[in-house]
This record gives structure tokens, sequence and C-alpha cells, in this order.
């Protein structure tokens, strides 16, 4: 008997050894978070509140590298010269911007935020900064192109965010790696092109930049930094001041996920999959959380002259659809011409959205990854909106006659066309008739369709749920 007490006694510690060490762990990986950064979940879900009702914003990717229009990487790619980039910065000219027509085709597509980018990796600055000559005023064109931006897009009653590049290929104290900036290649190059530079002033440069960008142009919705690398992560950037300058100007600010912080609870606000559409709703650590994929009309993010890798229209609604379906946004960019305006294949695209979230928006706004109860119908996508109480059929391949609803019994209690509010029936039909009668499960539905595709791209049902 005694043995046996002792046993479980030796079981007991040991479990509570493990579970220790596994608290332990946890917390290891899991660094408290610091004072400045403290905020209850739903404090968090609060401030994210308009962002994951909104869905749909426009990442606008825009700098020198419009002018050779082969791709925003160009510079590197090409392993272009300072000296022999200049030119784009000396005929820098955007004769034809007009920020409130982009705005107009943004709010038209349906985007409720933007994110520009204030500053790419080649270190050209679209406003009149203090802290360096390499900036849109010194061109052809000497205007802040940053404030007529937020001015026009703030009348169109959409919210701003801003793009800033944490890596810099201009800027004389961006200590040279492996990968950025584009020369010089060799290692000793390198090492001799390093003397002088000094990543601690490159820290203060993006201090004093970022400050200007969280003060000058009123409130900013959202921040992108871009990005850290097996080169250059949080000791280079010191991101954690970095952060907590941004926390500090612009308390509600959302911020993504590059700055090397990802192993924090508090480090960023959301995780940022690229051009590739995720299998499920993202997670860190099994818990879902906020996500955004930021996606392209084509092959680049910049003006590429010669791309002709372009989506349909139809692919893109497909892509919204899917992403609101695992709970995340959709980030779509446009790279406008070295002129100011959008390639007319963007705002063909653009218009081609708008048509289509004219009627189906409520389809997005609002809406998340249905209940796992909800079956989902063969070929198509599911949304759901819980604080109308509506599911939203995303029909990818209209069936002929009738879509059938696994399970839906009693789920719902009117159906319609979002596209024109017209009535769709439905039935359960479980006894066989002739040899024209569909039959069903006892516990499921049968739509009863019109034979043709509605004229849409891409049909939405809209179930009124019990």
């Amino acid at each position: 008997m005694k043995k046996m007490q002792l046993s479980v006694a030796l079981i007991r510690i040991t479990l509570a050894f493990v579970f220790f060490c596994i608290q332990y762990t946890s917390t290891a990986q899991q660094p408290s978070a610091p004072s400045w950064a403290a905020e209850t979940a739903a404090a968090k879900e609060k401030r994210m509140q308009w962002w994951t009702n909104d869905r749909f914003g426009m990442f606008i990717h825009w700098g020198l590298y419009a002018l050779p229009a082969r791709h925003e990487w160009v510079q590197n790619r090409e392993r272009i010269t300072p000296e022999n980039y200049k030119k784009y910065f000396d005929y820098f000219n955007p004769d034809m911007f007009d920020p409130a027509q982009w705005a107009k085709e943004a709010k038209a597509a349906g985007m409720k935020y933007v994110v520009l980018t204030t500053k790419h990796h080649e270190g050209f600055c679209l406003w009149d900064s203090k802290f360096t000559d390499y900036k849109v005023t010194n061109t052809p064109y000497k205007k802040d192109l940053l404030r007529s931006f937020v001015e026009a897009f703030r009348a169109e009653g959409i919210r701003v965010g801003f793009y800033y590049s944490l890596i810099d290929w201009h800027h004389p104290d961006f200590v040279y790696d492996g990968g950025h900036p584009p020369t010089p290649v060799a290692k000793e190059d390198r090492e001799k092109a390093n003397a002088g530079r000094n990543m601690v002033r490159y820290q203060e440069y993006m201090r004093n930049q970022i400050t200007e960008l969280l003060t000058k142009y009123g409130k900013i919705d959202q921040l992108f930094f871009d990005f850290s690398y097996a080169g250059k992560g949080r000791k280079e950037w010191d991101s954690e001041n970095l952060l907590k300058l941004v926390r500090k100007l612009q308390p509600d600010i959302i911020v993504n996920d590059r700055l090397d912080l990802n192993e924090t609870t508090w480090g960023w606000d959301y995780k940022t999959p690229e051009q590739f559409m995720p299998k499920e709703w993202v997670k860190v650590n099994g818990q879902k959380v906020p996500w955004e994929t930021c996606q392209t009309f084509s092959g680049s993010w910049g003006y590429f002259r010669d791309e002709y890798s372009w989506k349909s229209p139809e692919q893109l609604v497909v892509m919204l659809a899917e992403t609101v379906s695992k709970g995340g946004n959709l980030l779509l960019n446009v790279g406008p011409t070295a002129r100011g305006n959008f390639d007319e294949r963007a705002s063909e695209r653009l218009a081609a959205l708008g048509k289509w979230m004219k009627f189906n928006s409520p389809s997005v706004y609002g809406c998340t990854e249905a209940p796992e109860y909800f079956k989902k119908p063969a070929n198509s996508i599911l949304t759901y909106n819980a604080a109308t109480k509506r599911l939203y059929i995303h029909v990818l391949e209209w069936p002929f006659k009738t879509l059938l609803l696994e399970g839906y019994k009693d789920r719902f209690k009117y159906a319609q066309l979002l596209q024109d509010g017209s009535e769709i029936r439905f039935s359960t039909i479980t006894k066989s008739g002739g040899h024209t009668t569909e039959t069903s499960g006892e516990n499921d539905v049968m739509l009863q369709l019109p034979v043709q595709k509605p004229n849409t791209l891409v049909p939405v049902i809209e179930l009124i749920l019990e």
C-alpha cells in the first residue's frame, strides 16, 4: 500500500513538473508586454473593429521605379548603381497625378482604406522630409505628394494608411549585407563600402521620418513596415523602440508584423501573407489571429509596362470572397505610372470590382468565416455576418436547376439573389415520385435556381437565418 501511495505521489510530482516546464516554455516563448504595449484582448478588438469590418483596401506602390517600369525592385534586380539610378530622380514629374481621381476609383471599387508607399526600398520619399534630400520636392515635380493624397482619400471617406520601408538602398548609413543595397556583390567590396556606415544613425533617421509621417498628416489608421529578413531584424531596426514611438504618436493605429517581433503578442496587430491565399484562417500557436493578404493585379507591385499576367475580374472577386470566407482582409495593389495615373488595365479591373460590389458588398463588409455547421455547397464560397444573421453563398459554377444545401433544414427562413433581391424558393423532398422528381436528405434543402446564371461575375445567394 505504501509503495502504491509513493508511486502515485511520484506520478503527481512528475506531472506537476512537466506542467511547470510547459508553462515555463510557453512563457519564455511569449515575452510579457512592456508597459507601453499593455492592452487587453477586448481593447485590441475594439481598436481593430473598423478594419475587420471593412475587409477590403487598396495598396499603392509608387516611386521612382515607375519610370523604368520594370518592377519596383528594378534597382536591385538589375544591380543599377546609384549614379545610374539618379536619372529617374532627375526626371520624376508626374504631371497627371490626380489623387481625387485615385480616391474616386478606390471608393467606386468598394475599397474602404488605402495604404501608400511613402518610402519604398529605393529610399525615395513622397513627402517633404526634413531629414533627406532624396525626396519628391527636390524633383521636377517639386510638391509634397503625400498631403494632397491624404486629403483626397479622406474626402471620399477612405481611411489612410502608410507603408514605410525599413530597407533603404540610398541612405548612406544603411549597412550593406548580402541582399541590400543592390551593390556591391563581393563580400570584400561590401566590407569596404560599409566603412563609415552606421545603423544606429540609420535608426535615428527612421524614427525622425516616422515622427514626421505620424504628426504632419493627422490621424493615420494603418502602418505597414517592410521588412525583416536574415540579414537584418529587430536589433538592426531597434524594433521595440520604433514601435513604442509609433504607439505614442498614434495610439489607435494598426501595425503589421514585419518588425521581427513575431514571437511576442504585442509586437504586431495582424499577419501579412503575401501573394498567396492561405488554406485557412491564419493561426498563431493554434489561435486564429487577424490577417490581411496583400495581392497584385499582375506579378509586380510597381508599374510594369510589359507585365501580362494580369488576373481577370472574376479571379479578383473570387479572391476577395475567399479571403473574407477565411476571416481575412484583402489589400489589393495598384502601381501608378510615371505620369501619375492608373494604368488602364488597373482601372478596368477596379471598375469591374465596383460593379460587383455595388450589389454584393453585404457579403463582404462585416462578414467572416461561416460557422462549421454550415456545410459549404459544391463549387461555392461561404461568408457570414453574425450581426445581421445572414449567410452568403458565392456560387462559383452556376448549377442547373437546384443547389443542394446539406443539413440546412430549419436553419434559414428566406433566400434571395443578392444581385436583385429576387426570391429563391426552396424545398425538402424525401419521397421519390416520377423519374423527374429530385429528392434530398430529410435535413437538406434544395434551392430552386433560375436556369440562366445572373448577369454578374460571381452570383451571391443570401440566406436570412433563423
